[in-house]
């Protein structure tokens, strides 16, 4: 027996794929609008999340700042109390230089020198006074800057020969005599310890090779 199909069978498939087409568009539609919701809410979330370590990095580089701030006015206090204490130390320790400076003078000038002024400006020494010459100058200075563990780096600035006139015949000159200026510093006390010992240390030296001699012969 011969069936023969009368229907529209090529309509009816290609009505079947037009749905399974569309069903299929439809899902990747919705496939689609669910995968880019994931992925904004993915970045939206990494976003936040970045948004939150900014805001708490902030916050500690401004508790950082706040820190940096106390310890450097910590700081200031601390060279501030040094600066003090150094202050204090050194008046404490300055108030015996003028008794060093004048016994070191009284032992230090030499014969034909008459100082007539001594001006001390903090460290720094001006002395004035007169010579009968210029090696009792040259003499002062070397005996000030190697024969005192007080005082160190004399410079001469000034020196001027003057005629006196002689008592014995007025109107006639006398001796030459020649003024002077100069400038010396004064050494605090632990420098000037650690001079003394250096200035004995030399003075031992230099005597030994006179006293082997000596025993030799």
């Amino acid at each position: 027996m011969i069936r023969i199909n009368l229907l529209p069978h090529r309509e009816m498939r290609r009505e079947r794929r037009k749905k399974d087409f569309i069903g299929l568009s439809i899902f990747s539609a919705i496939g689609a609008a669910g995968f880019a919701f994931l992925a904004v809410t993915f970045v939206s979330q990494l976003i936040n999340d970045q948004t939150a370590r900014n805001e708490f990095i902030k916050k500690e580089n401004t508790k950082l700042d706040e820190q940096i701030k106390e310890i450097a006015g910590l700081q200031a206090d601390i060279e501030a109390l040094k600066a003090r204490q150094s202050a204090v130390e050194n008046l404490q320790s300055d108030r015996t230089l003028p008794v060093h400076l004048l016994d070191e003078l009284l032992k230090r000038v030499p014969e034909g020198i008459q100082l007539d002024a001594i001006d001390q400006a903090d460290l720094k020494v001006t002395i004035k006074g007169k010579a009968q010459s210029n090696d009792r100058v040259s003499e002062f200075l070397r005996q000030l800057a190697y024969q005192t563990p007080w005082l160190e780096k004399p410079e001469l600035t000034l020196i001027t020969a003057t005629m006196l006139d002689d008592p014995r015949n007025k109107g006639k000159e006398g001796k030459r005599v020649y003024s002077f200026t100069l400038s010396v510093l004064l050494k605090r006390p632990t420098k000037a310890v650690d001079g003394a010992k250096a200035t004995t240390a030399d003075a031992t030296s230099a005597t030994t090779p006179a006293v082997a001699a000596a025993k030799v012969n």
